[in-house]
């Protein structure tokens, strides 16, 4: 149905209503980008977040994960293709509510509700700005592509910015301090 935003997913012929903010599914994607998370806590937090129901009451959990997935996905059941990861959530979040609140021509964390497939909608219209030039740059050195030369000034002075900033486990961190005192002598 044309303009239809689902608040519930149909699962076995019964429809189970969903939370369907742009902040419940912000914290699906950052879970699913926790090192610390296995891919069946991924799946639970998944479950637990978007489903308004007990998941222990969803008749089939293989396709309810199926259907959350085709939800935040905005409505799309193909798994984007893997390529170079070019922007985190967390770590360009303002960059990213600032090119999403221009085109929505309001602040939208002062919404008290926006649904997840507007928020999309918002996203996949944001134009030039700061987080294109840092998305382009980005996807540019991850294929090779040789920056322009004010893409290659912007990245000298923003490195901080551009560069995407690796996520450890906390047994990972221990062990990068273990041998950061190796090389430091102690």
């Amino acid at each position: 149905m044309i303009g239809y935003l689902p608040n519930t997913l149909v699962l076995e012929g019964q429809e189970f209503k969903i939370r369907t903010d742009y902040r419940i599914a912000l914290n699906i994607l950052c879970a699913y980008n926790d090192p610390e998370l296995t891919p069946y806590e991924k799946a639970e937090v998944l479950l637990e977040c978007l489903y308004e129901d007990n998941i222990k009451s969803l008749p089939d959990i293989e396709k309810a994960v199926k259907e959350a997935v085709w939800f935040l996905n905005g409505g799309n059941y193909d798994e984007p293709k893997d390529g170079a990861k070019i922007m985190d959530w967390e770590q360009d979040e303002q960059m990213i509510f600032s090119a999403i609140n221009k085109v929505a021509g309001k602040e939208v964390r002062q919404e008290k509700y926006i649904h997840w497939w507007t928020f999309l909608g918002y996203f996949r219209e944001v134009g030039e700005g700061l987080f294109t030039t840092v998305v382009d740059i980005r996807r540019k050195r991850a294929t090779g592509k040789k920056l322009e030369k004010y893409e290659k000034e912007f990245y000298e002075k923003n490195v901080d910015i551009v560069k995407l900033k690796p996520k450890y486990t906390e047994k990972e961190k221990q062990k990068i301090e273990e041998l950061k005192k190796k090389l430091r002598g102690g």
